[in-house]
Protein backbone atom coordinates (compact mmCIF):
# COMPACT_ATOMS: atom_id res chain seq x y z
CA UNK A 1 0.00 0.00 0.00
CA UNK A 2 1.38 3.40 -0.93
CA UNK A 3 0.13 6.27 1.25
CA UNK A 4 0.72 8.67 -1.64
CA UNK A 5 -1.24 6.77 -4.28
CA UNK A 6 -4.70 6.26 -2.78
CA UNK A 7 -7.35 7.44 -5.31
CA UNK A 8 -10.36 9.53 -4.33
CA UNK A 9 -13.45 7.35 -4.65
CA UNK A 10 -16.96 8.54 -5.44
CA UNK A 11 -18.65 6.08 -3.13
CA UNK A 12 -19.03 5.52 0.56
CA UNK A 13 -18.23 1.91 1.20
CA UNK A 14 -16.15 0.57 4.05
CA UNK A 15 -12.49 0.55 2.94
CA UNK A 16 -10.77 -2.82 3.21
CA UNK A 17 -9.48 -3.32 6.73
CA UNK A 18 -6.01 -4.86 6.86
CA UNK A 19 -6.02 -8.50 7.91
CA UNK A 20 -4.63 -9.81 11.19
CA UNK A 21 -2.19 -9.26 12.89
CA UNK A 22 -3.23 -5.57 13.04
CA UNK A 23 -2.77 -3.89 15.34
CA UNK A 24 0.73 -5.18 15.98
CA UNK A 25 0.91 -3.20 19.19
CA UNK A 26 -1.97 -3.45 21.65
CA UNK A 27 -1.57 0.23 22.49
CA UNK A 28 -2.36 1.34 18.94
CA UNK A 29 -5.68 2.94 18.10
CA UNK A 30 -6.13 2.72 14.36
CA UNK A 31 -9.92 2.40 14.28
CA UNK A 32 -12.81 2.65 16.73
CA UNK A 33 -13.24 -1.06 16.03
CA UNK A 34 -9.97 -1.70 17.89
CA UNK A 35 -11.88 -1.09 21.14
CA UNK A 36 -14.22 -3.64 22.68
CA UNK A 37 -17.14 -2.27 24.68
CA UNK A 38 -15.24 -3.13 27.86
CA UNK A 39 -12.18 -1.35 26.50
CA UNK A 40 -14.33 1.63 25.57
CA UNK A 41 -15.77 1.78 29.10
CA UNK A 42 -12.30 1.66 30.60
CA UNK A 43 -11.05 4.41 28.29
CA UNK A 44 -13.96 6.72 29.11
CA UNK A 45 -13.53 6.11 32.84
CA UNK A 46 -9.80 6.74 32.61
CA UNK A 47 -10.36 9.99 30.71
CA UNK A 48 -12.52 11.25 33.59
CA UNK A 49 -10.01 10.13 36.20
CA UNK A 50 -7.12 11.84 34.42
CA UNK A 51 -9.11 15.02 33.88
CA UNK A 52 -9.85 15.24 37.60
CA UNK A 53 -6.37 14.28 38.81
CA UNK A 54 -4.00 16.80 40.38
CA UNK A 55 -1.87 18.07 37.45
CA UNK A 56 1.30 17.87 39.56
CA UNK A 57 0.71 14.17 40.07
CA UNK A 58 -0.63 13.53 36.58
CA UNK A 59 2.50 14.80 34.85
CA UNK A 60 4.53 12.02 36.46
CA UNK A 61 2.56 9.26 34.72
CA UNK A 62 4.53 9.43 31.45
CA UNK A 63 7.47 11.52 32.64
CA UNK A 64 10.12 11.78 29.92
CA UNK A 65 8.41 9.28 27.61
CA UNK A 66 8.80 10.31 23.97
CA UNK A 67 5.84 10.94 21.69
CA UNK A 68 6.00 12.17 18.08
CA UNK A 69 3.17 14.01 16.36
CA UNK A 70 3.51 13.26 12.64
CA UNK A 71 1.11 15.51 10.72
CA UNK A 72 0.84 15.49 6.93
CA UNK A 73 -2.28 17.69 7.05
CA UNK A 74 -3.03 20.95 8.82
CA UNK A 75 -4.79 20.72 12.16
CA UNK A 76 -5.69 22.95 15.07
CA UNK A 77 -7.94 21.04 17.49
CA UNK A 78 -6.56 17.53 17.02
CA UNK A 79 -2.86 18.41 17.00
CA UNK A 80 -3.06 20.86 19.88
CA UNK A 81 -5.18 18.63 22.09
CA UNK A 82 -2.96 15.59 21.47
CA UNK A 83 0.09 17.69 22.32
CA UNK A 84 -1.50 19.11 25.47
CA UNK A 85 -2.67 15.63 26.45
CA UNK A 86 0.78 14.07 26.12
CA UNK A 87 2.48 16.97 27.91
CA UNK A 88 -0.18 16.89 30.61
CA UNK A 89 0.97 13.36 31.40
CA UNK A 90 4.63 14.44 31.49
CA UNK A 91 5.69 13.12 28.08
CA UNK A 92 8.16 14.90 25.81
CA UNK A 93 6.63 15.67 22.41
CA UNK A 94 8.00 16.63 19.02
CA UNK A 95 6.00 17.83 16.03
CA UNK A 96 6.97 16.63 12.55
CA UNK A 97 5.03 18.26 9.72
CA UNK A 98 5.24 17.74 5.98
CA UNK A 99 6.38 21.34 5.49
CA UNK A 100 9.29 21.36 7.93
CA UNK A 101 10.97 17.98 7.58
CA UNK A 102 12.48 15.57 5.06
CA UNK A 103 8.93 14.65 4.05
CA UNK A 104 9.08 17.76 1.86
CA UNK A 105 12.08 16.22 0.11
CA UNK A 106 10.17 13.06 -0.74
CA UNK A 107 10.94 10.82 2.25
CA UNK A 108 8.44 7.96 2.53
CA UNK A 109 6.12 7.46 5.47
CA UNK A 110 7.94 4.22 6.28
CA UNK A 111 11.36 5.87 6.40
CA UNK A 112 10.07 8.80 8.44
CA UNK A 113 8.56 6.37 10.94
CA UNK A 114 11.72 4.28 11.17
CA UNK A 115 13.76 7.46 11.68
CA UNK A 116 11.51 8.55 14.52
CA UNK A 117 11.81 5.11 16.12
CA UNK A 118 15.61 5.23 15.83
CA UNK A 119 15.57 8.62 17.55
CA UNK A 120 13.83 7.09 20.55
CA UNK A 121 10.18 7.82 19.81
CA UNK A 122 7.94 5.45 21.75
CA UNK A 123 4.58 6.27 20.15
CA UNK A 124 3.49 8.11 17.00
CA UNK A 125 0.35 10.17 16.54
CA UNK A 126 -0.33 10.27 12.80
CA UNK A 127 -2.55 12.44 10.61
CA UNK A 128 -2.27 11.60 6.93
CA UNK A 129 -4.15 12.47 3.78
CA UNK A 130 -4.25 8.84 2.60
CA UNK A 131 -6.62 6.23 3.97
CA UNK A 132 -4.73 3.32 5.50
CA UNK A 133 -1.55 5.24 6.32
CA UNK A 134 -1.67 4.40 10.08
CA UNK A 135 -1.71 0.69 9.28
CA UNK A 136 1.32 1.08 7.02
CA UNK A 137 3.18 3.05 9.68
CA UNK A 138 2.43 0.52 12.39
CA UNK A 139 3.43 -2.36 10.15
CA UNK A 140 6.73 -0.61 9.42
CA UNK A 141 7.64 0.46 12.96
CA UNK A 142 5.67 -1.86 15.27
CA UNK A 143 5.33 1.17 17.55
CA UNK A 144 1.96 2.11 19.04
CA UNK A 145 0.32 4.35 16.44
CA UNK A 146 -2.63 6.62 17.17
CA UNK A 147 -4.75 7.51 14.17
CA UNK A 148 -5.42 11.26 14.21
CA UNK A 149 -7.29 11.07 10.91
CA UNK A 150 -6.41 9.17 7.74
CA UNK A 151 -7.81 10.47 4.49
CA UNK A 152 -11.54 9.80 4.17
CA UNK A 153 -11.32 6.71 6.37
CA UNK A 154 -11.43 7.24 10.16
CA UNK A 155 -10.83 9.65 13.01
CA UNK A 156 -11.31 7.44 16.08
CA UNK A 157 -10.46 9.90 18.87
CA UNK A 158 -12.93 12.43 17.43
CA UNK A 159 -15.68 9.81 17.65
CA UNK A 160 -14.66 9.05 21.23
CA UNK A 161 -14.81 12.68 22.31
CA UNK A 162 -18.14 13.05 20.48
CA UNK A 163 -19.43 10.08 22.45
CA UNK A 164 -18.20 11.57 25.74
CA UNK A 165 -20.03 14.79 24.93
CA UNK A 166 -23.25 12.96 24.05
CA UNK A 167 -23.12 10.85 27.21
CA UNK A 168 -22.59 13.91 29.40
CA UNK A 169 -25.80 15.48 28.09
CA UNK A 170 -28.08 12.50 27.45
CA UNK A 171 -26.82 9.91 29.89
CA UNK A 172 -25.41 11.92 32.79
CA UNK A 173 -23.70 9.72 35.35
CA UNK A 174 -23.25 6.84 32.92
CA UNK A 175 -20.35 4.65 33.98
CA UNK A 176 -19.81 1.55 31.91
CA UNK A 177 -21.22 1.63 28.41
CA UNK A 178 -22.90 -1.32 26.75
CA UNK A 179 -24.92 -2.27 23.70
CA UNK A 180 -27.99 -0.47 25.09
CA UNK A 181 -26.46 2.71 26.51
CA UNK A 182 -27.75 4.89 23.66
CA UNK A 183 -30.93 2.93 22.91
CA UNK A 184 -33.65 5.32 21.81
CA UNK A 185 -31.19 8.02 20.79
CA UNK A 186 -31.06 9.23 17.18
CA UNK A 187 -27.96 11.09 16.02
CA UNK A 188 -28.31 13.01 12.76
CA UNK A 189 -25.04 13.50 10.86
CA UNK A 190 -25.54 16.22 8.29
CA UNK A 191 -23.51 17.51 5.36
CA UNK A 192 -20.46 16.21 3.52
CA UNK A 193 -20.62 12.62 4.67
CA UNK A 194 -18.89 11.23 1.57
CA UNK A 195 -15.54 12.77 2.53
CA UNK A 196 -15.89 12.70 6.32
CA UNK A 197 -13.70 10.41 8.43
CA UNK A 198 -15.52 11.81 11.46
CA UNK A 199 -18.83 10.58 10.08
CA UNK A 200 -17.38 7.16 9.33
CA UNK A 201 -15.94 6.66 12.83
CA UNK A 202 -19.22 7.76 14.42
CA UNK A 203 -21.15 5.44 12.10
CA UNK A 204 -18.95 2.56 13.27
CA UNK A 205 -19.12 3.50 16.96
CA UNK A 206 -22.54 4.86 17.91
CA UNK A 207 -24.72 1.95 16.67
CA UNK A 208 -22.64 -0.42 18.82
CA UNK A 209 -24.12 1.38 21.82
CA UNK A 210 -27.68 1.20 20.50
CA UNK A 211 -27.93 4.60 18.81
CA UNK A 212 -29.66 5.15 15.51
CA UNK A 213 -27.56 7.16 13.07
CA UNK A 214 -29.52 9.21 10.56
CA UNK A 215 -27.51 10.54 7.62
CA UNK A 216 -28.67 13.67 5.86
CA UNK A 217 -27.26 15.50 2.85
CA UNK A 218 -27.49 15.90 -0.93
CA UNK A 219 -26.79 12.92 -3.16
CA UNK A 220 -23.47 14.41 -4.29
CA UNK A 221 -22.20 14.27 -0.70
CA UNK A 222 -24.22 11.31 0.56
CA UNK A 223 -24.57 8.34 -1.80
CA UNK A 224 -27.18 5.69 -1.09
CA UNK A 225 -24.45 3.12 -0.30
CA UNK A 226 -23.87 4.89 3.02
CA UNK A 227 -26.85 3.12 4.52
CA UNK A 228 -25.04 -0.17 3.93
CA UNK A 229 -22.27 0.67 6.42
CA UNK A 230 -24.03 -1.42 9.04
CA UNK A 231 -27.12 -1.84 11.19
CA UNK A 232 -28.67 1.21 12.81
CA UNK A 233 -27.86 3.55 9.89
CA UNK A 234 -30.46 5.20 7.66
CA UNK A 235 -30.69 8.08 5.19
CA UNK A 236 -33.13 10.99 5.37
CA UNK A 237 -32.75 13.59 2.61
CA UNK A 238 -35.21 16.06 4.15
CA UNK A 239 -33.23 18.05 6.73
CA UNK A 240 -36.29 19.26 8.62
CA UNK A 241 -37.58 15.70 8.89
CA UNK A 242 -34.19 14.52 10.13
CA UNK A 243 -34.12 17.25 12.78
CA UNK A 244 -37.54 16.25 14.03
CA UNK A 245 -36.32 12.70 14.72
CA UNK A 246 -33.01 13.54 16.40
CA UNK A 247 -31.75 14.17 19.90
CA UNK A 248 -28.24 14.96 18.62
CA UNK A 249 -27.35 16.90 15.46
CA UNK A 250 -23.79 16.63 14.18
CA UNK A 251 -23.06 19.19 11.47
CA UNK A 252 -20.19 18.73 9.02
CA UNK A 253 -18.44 21.24 6.81
CA UNK A 254 -18.12 20.80 3.06
CA UNK A 255 -14.55 19.58 2.57
CA UNK A 256 -13.57 21.72 -0.40
CA UNK A 257 -10.05 20.27 -0.38
CA UNK A 258 -11.45 16.80 -1.20
CA UNK A 259 -14.13 17.66 -3.77
CA UNK A 260 -11.81 16.98 -6.74
CA UNK A 261 -13.85 18.97 -9.25
CA UNK A 262 -17.30 18.16 -7.88
CA UNK A 263 -19.47 21.24 -8.35
CA UNK A 264 -22.09 22.21 -5.77
CA UNK A 265 -24.65 24.99 -5.76
CA UNK A 266 -23.73 26.50 -2.40
CA UNK A 267 -26.81 28.69 -2.17
CA UNK A 268 -29.00 25.66 -2.77
CA UNK A 269 -26.99 23.72 -0.21
CA UNK A 270 -27.49 26.43 2.42
CA UNK A 271 -31.20 26.62 1.67
CA UNK A 272 -31.62 22.89 2.20
CA UNK A 273 -28.99 21.92 4.77
CA UNK A 274 -27.86 24.95 6.76
CA UNK A 275 -28.71 24.76 10.46
CA UNK A 276 -30.27 28.09 11.40
CA UNK A 277 -31.77 29.25 14.65
CA UNK A 278 -35.25 29.26 13.13
CA UNK A 279 -34.89 25.73 11.77
CA UNK A 280 -33.52 24.46 15.08
CA UNK A 281 -36.30 26.09 17.12
CA UNK A 282 -39.00 24.76 14.81
CA UNK A 283 -37.86 21.15 14.50
CA UNK A 284 -35.36 20.29 17.28
CA UNK A 285 -35.67 22.80 20.15
CA UNK A 286 -34.07 20.42 22.68
CA UNK A 287 -31.45 18.74 20.50
CA UNK A 288 -27.73 18.85 21.20
CA UNK A 289 -25.71 20.48 18.42
CA UNK A 290 -22.22 19.16 17.65
CA UNK A 291 -19.57 20.00 15.06
CA UNK A 292 -16.07 18.49 14.79
CA UNK A 293 -14.62 21.72 13.36
CA UNK A 294 -13.40 23.69 11.69
CA UNK A 295 -16.72 25.52 11.46
CA UNK A 296 -17.52 27.51 8.34
CA UNK A 297 -19.91 30.03 9.86
CA UNK A 298 -22.65 31.01 7.48
CA UNK A 299 -22.32 27.79 5.49
CA UNK A 300 -23.36 24.66 7.40
CA UNK A 301 -24.33 26.55 10.58
CA UNK A 302 -25.15 30.13 11.41
CA UNK A 303 -23.17 32.01 14.06
CA UNK A 304 -26.25 32.10 16.28
CA UNK A 305 -26.46 28.31 16.35
CA UNK A 306 -22.71 27.80 16.79
CA UNK A 307 -22.70 30.13 19.80
CA UNK A 308 -26.19 29.28 21.04
CA UNK A 309 -27.39 27.43 24.14
CA UNK A 310 -27.85 24.10 22.33
CA UNK A 311 -24.29 24.07 21.03
CA UNK A 312 -21.73 21.79 22.69
CA UNK A 313 -19.02 22.51 20.12
CA UNK A 314 -16.47 23.95 22.54
CA UNK A 315 -17.30 21.21 25.02
CA UNK A 316 -16.28 18.73 22.32
CA UNK A 317 -12.94 20.51 22.07
CA UNK A 318 -12.41 20.33 25.84
CA UNK A 319 -13.34 16.66 25.89
CA UNK A 320 -10.65 16.04 23.30
CA UNK A 321 -7.87 16.66 25.81
CA UNK A 322 -9.25 14.18 28.36
CA UNK A 323 -9.94 11.48 25.76
CA UNK A 324 -6.52 11.90 24.20
CA UNK A 325 -4.78 11.73 27.58
CA UNK A 326 -6.41 8.34 28.10
CA UNK A 327 -5.48 7.20 24.58
CA UNK A 328 -1.84 8.31 24.88
CA UNK A 329 -1.51 6.69 28.31
CA UNK A 330 -3.01 3.48 26.92
CA UNK A 331 -0.51 3.52 24.05
CA UNK A 332 2.57 3.89 26.19
CA UNK A 333 1.40 1.63 29.00
CA UNK A 334 0.86 -1.17 26.48
CA UNK A 335 4.22 -0.47 24.84
CA UNK A 336 6.05 -0.76 28.16
CA UNK A 337 4.25 -4.01 28.88
CA UNK A 338 5.40 -5.49 25.61
CA UNK A 339 2.49 -5.03 23.23
CA UNK A 340 2.45 -7.45 20.35
CA UNK A 341 5.45 -6.09 18.50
Amino acid sequence: MSPTATPVRRQLATPPVPASPFPYNSGSLLSVLDLSLDGLSQLLARATALENQDPLLRDRILAKRRVALLFYESSTRTRTSFELAAKGLGADTTLVSSLSSSIEKGESLKDTGLTLRALGTEAIILRHNSSGAPWLLEESTHLPVLNAGDGMHEHPTQALLDLRTILAHLRAGTGEVNAGTLAGVTVAIVGDILHSRVARSNMLLLPRLGARVLLCGPKELLPEQAAQMGPGIAIERDFDAALGQSQVIMMLRIQAERLAGLQLDLEDYKANYQLTGQRLAAHAPQALVLHPGPIIRGMEVTAGVADGPQSAILEQVRNGVAIRMAVVERALAADRQGGRA
